[in-house]
């Protein structure tokens, strides 16, 4: 899979919001609550030049908003999960970091999305804080950007 990572337009949000849907709609019975992403204003964020997509039809989605880059949401629809697109993605987001010059990217995940506890650190992102923001239990990681190339072992492999 090789598709471009591109700024999704408009005609991309209904698809944004079935790939977000569907890569999170799993986590509903294990976290007791709708994941924040499910109900972002997708039309907005895309207006405001925040998502970026991948694939045509659309199975990649990255939301990511400034100050340090927050990384919101990241997406991969499940049909192709084990193609090696959230790789690409996480590295898509460090360099669209350093383009816009700035020194960390700093994401979060529920406290019951496990799997995402093995994924950060794999890819350079240190644990930095849990913290509960009324329903949801988060963890705080964060990753400090280096010069284009070699963050995490994902650049290895």
């Amino acid at each position: 899979m090789n598709e471009e990572i591109r700024p999704a337009n408009a005609a991309d949000v209904p698809r944004v919001k079935e790939v977000t849907d569907a890569a999170y709609r799993p986590y509903i019975e294990r976290i007791g609550v709708v994941p924040v992403p499910m109900e972002a204003d997708h039309a907005a964020d895309v207006a405001a030049g925040r998502v970026f997509v991948a694939g045509d039809p659309v199975v990649g989605v990255l939301v990511a908003k400034t100050g340090h880059l927050f990384l919101d949401s990241i997406a991969v629809h499940p049909a192709a999960r084990g193609t090696g697109l959230g790789r690409r993605l996480l590295h898509f987001v460090d360099e669209h970091a350093r383009a816009l010059g700035l020194p960390e990217v700093r994401p979060y995940t529920n406290a019951l999305m496990w799997e995402n506890q093995r994924i950060y650190p794999r890819y350079g992102y240190e644990l930095v804080e849990r913290r509960v923001d009324g329903p949801y239990d988060r963890l705080h990681y964060r990753k400090v950007l280096g010069p284009s190339g070699g963050d995490g072992e994902a650049d290895r492999n």
